[in-house]
């Protein structure tokens, strides 16, 4: 029986974020004995030559070429943010809250689209954005003495991320997809190389073993996800995002023997369902 292309695009989005859920498996243990700029040079170099390998499968001569700069260049200095803010909070959280955390950033995208973009958010939709931000502070107890300050670094990721995601929409705007990922490596790679010498860690003999594992589980993620989206719309990927909870939960007890508490697996929940009320009701109402 043939697959619908909708089926497709789905199957393509769980291997997706399952890449995405291996690939920061490697980055938590990474991170401890490298620099985020070490590992970030490494994914940018990638993204590069994804661009250029989907350029040419697109036969797009001319993806070097943008027809708003100083809006790539935005987008590329907010994805270095986030991509920095979420891999430092693998040095000192466990996969899965900082996945739970992070996963509010769909969330936070509606917010940010109500406020900088002027789109029309309805009622139910704030209640379940508000319900969003609990479950958030639940995982992160604050006012409690269990609350870790560094518990805000993927919540600063995700705001990041959020805005990221706002400027690429209006980036598409003007430039295709390949466009944005080869302005995005070239400001990543420059900036990295920059910064690197200055927070070197000497390389360990397991350390090509990670590079290629980051460099293998991230281009893997984000081909698996060009091509999701190229078979269905991303209204339906998006709720997929949250399957990145489910991994982080069984990779990090089976590589870190960390499992998350109650606290952690409720407001995971909450942020969860409020997440995917809120990208219903927004693709309803488009």
């Amino acid at each position: 029986m043939k697959l619908s292309s909708t089926y497709v695009g789905i199957v393509f989005a769980i291997l997706a974020y399952f890449s995405f859920s291996l690939l920061d498996t490697i980055q938590k243990t990474a991170v401890v004995y490298h620099s985020i700029f070490q590992i970030l040079f490494l994914k940018y170099f990638f993204t590069l030559f994804l661009s250029i390998a989907e350029s040419f499968r697109k036969n797009n001569n001319t993806f070097y070429k943008t027809k708003n700069f100083k809006l790539q260049i935005t987008r590329s200095v907010l994805s270095i943010i986030e991509s920095g803010c979420f891999v430092l909070s693998f040095r000192y959280l466990t996969l899965a809250d900082a996945h739970s955390i992070g996963s509010l950033t769909p969330v936070i995208v509606v917010a940010l689209s109500a406020i900088i973009l002027r789109e029309h958010v309805n009622l139910r939709t704030w209640i379940a954005i508000f319900f969003g931000f609990i479950g958030v502070l639940i995982i992160m107890r604050p006012g409690l003495s269990i609350f870790d300050p560094k518990s805000l670094i993927p919540l600063g990721a995700a705001f990041f991320l959020s805005l990221y995601q706002i400027v690429t929409r209006k980036a598409s705007e003007y430039d295709t997809s390949e466009t944005s990922l080869f302005y995005t490596s070239i400001v990543g790679i420059v900036l990295m190389a920059f910064l690197m010498p200055f927070f070197w860690y000497p390389m360990q003999s397991f350390s090509y073993f990670l590079f290629l594992g980051v460099g293998l589980f991230f281009s893997l993620g984000i081909y698996f996800q060009i091509i999701a989206l190229g078979f269905t719309k991303a209204s339906i990927v998006q709720p997929f995002h949250y399957t990145l909870i489910l991994w982080a939960i069984i990779l990090g007890y089976i590589f870190y023997d960390d499992f998350p508490d109650i606290y952690t697996i409720v407001g995971a929940s909450i942020i969860t369902l409020s997440g995917i009320y809120v990208l219903m009701n927004r693709q309803s109402s488009e």
